[in-house]
């Protein structure tokens, strides 16, 4: 599996890959997620232009799943990884939060985060078993930054099932993640 950086012309396919990937939602009465609208094409574009969307490509160099993400108080942010149902449970996530990892690391950036649903399987527990931490409202990592991304998503419905901010530590210059992760 290759990772690249997103190209203009596939950012109408990241649309559908969000979409497909949103679909195994409803099997757990998350109609809503699922029928969410993936971000609008100026906004991924956006992303693209600042060299912070990735795409993980198949072998005819099709995007199969994609990556963008934000700096937020330090740390480079996940906004979004979606990975089409075709190509899940092949390490495409893993491997584009490890792109994501190792870019963060040349930009200085000590850390990865997230937000996601606590409870669904392919969310919170799969981000654990990456190295994210769940962080606590009384932990101090809970930054600022995060704090406003919460409460942007709650004021979008997203609140309507368990949510937490999760951080990975990044270990600067080894390639790995730290063990307080």
């Amino acid at each position: 599996m290759r990772i690249r950086a997103a190209a203009p012309a596939e950012l109408p396919l990241l649309r559908s890959i969000e979409r497909a990937a949103g679909e195994p939602f409803r099997t757990l009465g998350m109609a809503a997620v699922a029928d969410d609208e993936p971000l609008p094409l100026d906004v991924l574009e956006g992303y693209r232009a600042a060299g912070r969307a990735w795409v993980a490509v198949d072998g005819a160099d099709r995007p199969v799943a994609y990556l963008i993400a934000d700096a937020v108080d330090g740390a480079a942010h996940i906004e979004q990884v979606s990975v089409h149902p075709e190509a899940a449970r092949r390490g495409v996530g893993r491997a584009l939060i490890e792109h994501l990892a190792e870019a963060a690391r040349k930009e200085g950036l000590t850390a990865l985060t997230l937000t996601t649903f606590a409870e669904v399987p392919w969310n919170a527990p799969y981000y654990a078993r990456l190295g994210f931490r769940p962080l606590t409202d009384a932990d101090p990592a809970l930054t600022e930054g995060l704090r406003e991304i919460s409460r942007a998503e709650a004021a979008h419905g997203l609140a309507a099932w368990p949510r937490v901010c999760m951080r990975r530590e990044l270990a600067q210059g080894s390639g790995r993640t730290s063990d307080r992760a």
